[in-house]
């Protein structure tokens, strides 16, 4: 039977593999050898679920948003990722990456953010974990999330601004490969997302798949069945959609529903909507799609979300589209902008701006009446709020 998992190589179809510098080889070969035995193990498995449960604070609520269900005339869940410790799907990850650093006695933990929620999810168990932090953000993102990057401070980690290209996540993805490749022997890469060299995509869906687990024994719960008709999340990089679908990934009963950022518009020249306009190419060290220019160079993305504003998109969710398992939606800033204030006003939960592009293919989609639909909030929308002001207002 096909899974559209990672197979041993890391490829998912044609996308995906380890496309790294030399002097990066034997780290990502080391983790490659290492995070498998590490995450099966009922160590491992124990500790893990322990700080999930006791310090993360999930399982995460599955909520009926009973509002936005009549507007949008389906059954809608919201899985509440907002309401993890550090208001994001990011710790689930960080998490487990830092039990894996430290069983393989790495000392000095580095990472990227865009939106600042990696950035605190990493410096937040850094803490935890008394180990050394380094997170490198554009500047823009600097800018424009202040209180995520204060939070970091205070945290103890090192936040280095970076000024080159678009000063946003792909840049700062680019430093942060930098830096390990200067001190590969004790530093651990923490990456945010399922994008980068194999065994990173796999190893992060891993990690965030307790996201489809607990959707599993929810809806069970409170329909009477485990599996929904649709699964709706926003994609980036595409860690919380990898988790959101993980478990129901190679069934067929279940309709994925991305929403990548379609910036100011998909032909406006001001977008991130790689699966609708990106070309099979090589970033951050695999292979998937990416916007570039005819002759191969990385166009710069845009995106009113910090989160989402990346070039790329994780081989998983490349394979999703390219195979039709899939089906990935732009959503442009002001068709999020007006999502975020309709759950606002519906539900009374602000999310983040990277989610309410998901919210935002609400109103792109049928559904029958009986549809059940579970849609993740992957974070909430306090680190936004100087946006949501600025554009409606007091």
């Amino acid at each position: 039977m096909e899974t559209f998992l990672a197979n041993e190589e890391g490829y998912y179809g044609q996308f995906g593999g380890a496309y790294v510098p030399e002097i990066l080889h034997a780290s990502v070969e080391a983790l490659r050898q290492s995070y498998l035995p590490i995450i099966r193990s009922e160590e491992f498995l124990t500790e893990y679920r322990s700080l999930l449960r006791d310090y993360v604070g999930r399982p995460s609520p599955l909520y009926f948003a009973k509002r936005l269900s009549e507007r949008y005339g389906a059954k809608i869940y919201l899985k509440r990722e907002d309401l993890n410790h550090t208001g994001a799907h990011k710790i689930n990850n960080t998490v487990g990456q830092i039990l894996i650093a430290r069983k393989m006695g790495k000392r000095r933990i580095i990472a990227e953010t865009g939106a600042g929620q990696h950035g605190v999810a990493t410096a937040t168990i850094c803490a935890l974990m008394d180990m050394e932090c380094v997170v490198y953000m554009g500047e823009t993102d600097v800018l424009r999330q202040r209180a995520n990057v204060e939070k970091m401070r205070m945290l103890g980690a090192k936040v280095v601004p970076v000024l080159s290209g678009n000063r946003t996540l792909k840049d700062a993805t680019n430093e942060a490969i930098r830096d390990w490749c200067c001190h590969p022997s004790d530093t651990f890469y923490i990456i945010g997302s399922t994008v980068g060299p194999h065994p990173y995509p796999d190893m992060v869906a891993r990690l965030q798949s307790v996201i489809s687990e607990e959707i599993k024994s929810q809806l069970l719960e409170k329909t009477g069945r485990d599996y929904p008709d649709t699964l709706m999340a926003c994609v980036g990089g595409g860690s919380n959609a990898a988790g959101t679908i993980y478990h129901y990934i190679d069934d067929p009963r279940v309709r994925i529903v991305l929403a990548e950022a379609g910036g100011l518009g998909v032909d406006s020249g001001k977008t991130a909507a790689t699966i609708a306009l990106g070309q099979v190419g090589i970033l951050h060290g695999a292979k998937s799609y990416v916007i570039q220019s005819p002759d191969g160079q990385i166009e710069e993305p845009y995106s009113i979300s910090a989160g989402l504003d990346y070039p790329g998109i994780g081989p998983m969710h490349a394979n999703l589209s390219e195979k039709g398992r899939g089906k990935v939606i732009p959503v442009n800033d002001d068709e999020a902008l007006n999502a975020a204030f309709e759950l606002t006003r519906l539900e009374g939960i602000i999310p983040a701006l990277e989610s309410a592009h998901a919210l935002g293919a609400l109103p792109k989609m049928n559904f029958r009446p009986d549809e059940i639909v579970v849609l993740t909030v992957s974070g909430r929308g306090d680190k936004d709020m100087d946006t949501y002001l600025k554009h409606f207002g007091k």
